[in-house]
């Protein structure tokens, strides 16, 4: 992973052969996750990335999404993944807002608390467009200064 040869949804395709692997859901808080979900048509409806390798598994997930209450923006495959990564420009923080300094435990009390900022599927798609991949080991919450 750390020379970019895969992406760990392909790591975990790779070890799971036989199964049909789609990410979804990883760019989003549980409590953000069900806050923001709105019926098809409601003009604040947020959109989810998704990626696969298998178009039957892919369009199964964007059903499950819609039922949900989110929009689906597909990137790609499993190798493309890595568009939807911690630290990269969809992950998590379009769905907060303004995220004030703090450590991560503090973080992800404060995400409790949070109902959210709807994320459509035309915002997705232009944060997509300007995310750069970075090496495995940087793709995690930034820390705090304060945090050891």
């Amino acid at each position: 992973m750390d020379s970019a040869e895969l992406t760990s949804s392909a790591l975990i395709q790779r070890h799971l052969a036989e199964a049909h692997v789609i990410k979804a859901f990883n760019t989003i808080t549980p409590h953000q996750l069900s806050t923001l979900a709105r019926p098809a048509g409601a003009p604040d409806r947020s959109a989810l990335t998704i990626s696969g390798d298998d178009a039957r598994a892919k369009a199964e997930a964007v059903k499950l999404l819609d039922v949900l209450g989110y929009n689906a923006v597909d990137t790609g495959t499993l190798a493309d993944s890595w568009r939807s990564e911690p630290n990269t420009p969809v992950y998590i923080r379009p769905y907060l807002g303004e995220v004030p300094a703090m450590n991560v435990e503090a973080f992800l009390r404060w995400t409790f608390e949070t109902p959210g900022v709807a994320v459509s599927a035309a915002e997705i798609v232009k944060l997509l467009e300007i995310t750069t991949r970075q090496p495995a080991g940087d793709a995690r919450l930034p820390r705090d200064e304060n945090e050891s």
